[in-house]
């Protein structure tokens, strides 16, 4: 069963072995250009769990974390984001979990920015009723390497 729940610290170390993959990384294009820098991810840990401005959830299969969803603000729009384990890929997990995420947080219109070559994140989010709205080109650390974004909205 997959429920959402707040971040425990614990689930912190699974969320940093989680980010060593580097095929997940590479798909997120978007993840430190230095994955093994613990100082990093507690870092940018500790500003998402304890801003105001920042939602962010545990993904919990049957009392295990395999992922996180967040939203936050980008310019007064809603902007989600999330990270499965990627031996949960595939599974419906984190489809799931961004519509248990979705329920709870209403406020439309939400975004969501995605590497163009992330078919399986595209798909997500058009199952979700994401439609495209645009594109970017922005500079991955993970890719070192510019990339496109497709930029997506659900109204």
């Amino acid at each position: 069963m997959i429920t959402l729940r707040e971040v425990k610290p614990s689930d912190l170390d699974q969320f940093f072995l989680f980010q060593q993959d580097a095929d997940a990384a590479h798909m997120a294009g978007f993840a430190p250009s230095n994955p093994r820098d613990r100082g990093v991810f507690d870092h940018h840990w500790a500003q998402l769990t304890q801003s105001a401005d920042v939602i962010v959830r545990t993904i919990d299969l049957d009392g295990e974390p395999v992922g996180s969803v967040a939203a936050y603000d980008v310019d007064g729009v809603r902007e989600i984001m999330f990270w499965t384990d990627k031996q949960y890929w595939g599974r419906g997990v984190t489809t799931e979990a961004a519509a248990l995420f979705l329920d709870e947080f209403p406020r439309r219109p939400v975004q969501a920015r995605v590497v163009i070559d992330n078919g399986g994140m595209l798909k997500i989010l058009e199952d979700l009723g994401f439609t495209v709205i645009g594109e970017e080109r922005s500079f991955s650390n993970a890719r070192a390497e510019v990339v496109t974004e497709q930029i997506l909205q659900l109204d």
